[in-house]
């Protein structure tokens, strides 16, 4: 999806709300440290985007952070700046390219969200991972699931992210936000997912699409299951 400039220049054509959102007992920290500990029987949804950059795959992590917040679990997502040479100015979960020193794909994603945001380890439980999701821009990156307990303070590089937000997990596992979009590449139609959310007091919606969102869904497609 990297050729996409305008996602939301692309028509919405299916909206998800037949399927039944992730009941809230499912989603306090206790459940899914459970999930994780014991997995269901269950099929990622989305696992690969159409490879269009002619490079040697690299392995990558994400940090999908749950903050503990007395109102329910929130997602804390990052906005990328626009001149990044990779999905700029997308949401994004922290996270980026395996270095050598790192231990495992927990290291990285763990090590990326303090580069990023200042996350610090200490306020960090890693609970488990989701599925191999290999992006248009032929990185195959480990979702890596965690708690955050606050406070914390976060401190923002501004050479990679422009801004950090939070969603709550409530309104990203509830299929009734999850709309997909279709778009033809040489022919082929192909449709991606995207979770529009907005923000209290926010002009605009962030619009959460492509990789963030289809790992989203696998997330829902996990707890769901």
């Amino acid at each position: 999806m990297a050729l996409i400039r305008d996602p939301q220049a692309f028509p919405v054509v299916g909206v998800d709300a037949h399927l039944p959102p992730v009941a809230d007992e499912r989603l306090t920290p206790q459940a899914l440290r459970e999930r994780f500990a014991h997995p269901p029987a269950w099929e990622p949804e989305v696992l690969a985007e159409r490879r269009m950059f002619a490079r040697t795959p690299a392995h990558a992590s994400v940090l999908v952070p749950l903050v503990l917040r007395p109102q329910g679990l929130t997602v804390l997502l990052t906005q990328r700046t626009d001149h990044l040479s990779d999905h700029p100015g997308q949401v994004s979960f922290p996270g980026g390219r395996a270095e050598p020193e790192d231990q495992d794909p927990a290291d990285t994603a763990l090590r990326e969200a303090e580069e990023e945001v200042g996350l610090a380890r200490r306020h960090v439980e890693v609970i488990g991972q989701l599925p191999l999701y290999k992006t248009v821009t032929a990185f195959m990156v480990t979702p890596v699931v965690a708690l955050v307990q606050p406070p914390f303070d976060l401190r923002v590089d501004p050479s990679e992210v422009a801004e950090a937000f939070e969603v709550p997990l409530a309104f990203l596992m509830h299929p009734a936000h999850h709309q997909r979009h279709a778009v033809e590449f040489g022919g082929e139609r192909r449709e991606f997912f995207s979770m529009p959310w907005q923000a209290p007091g926010r002009e605009q919606p962030y619009f959460i699409w492509g990789a963030t969102a289809a790992m989203l869904r696998n997330f829902y497609r996990f707890l769901a299951a």
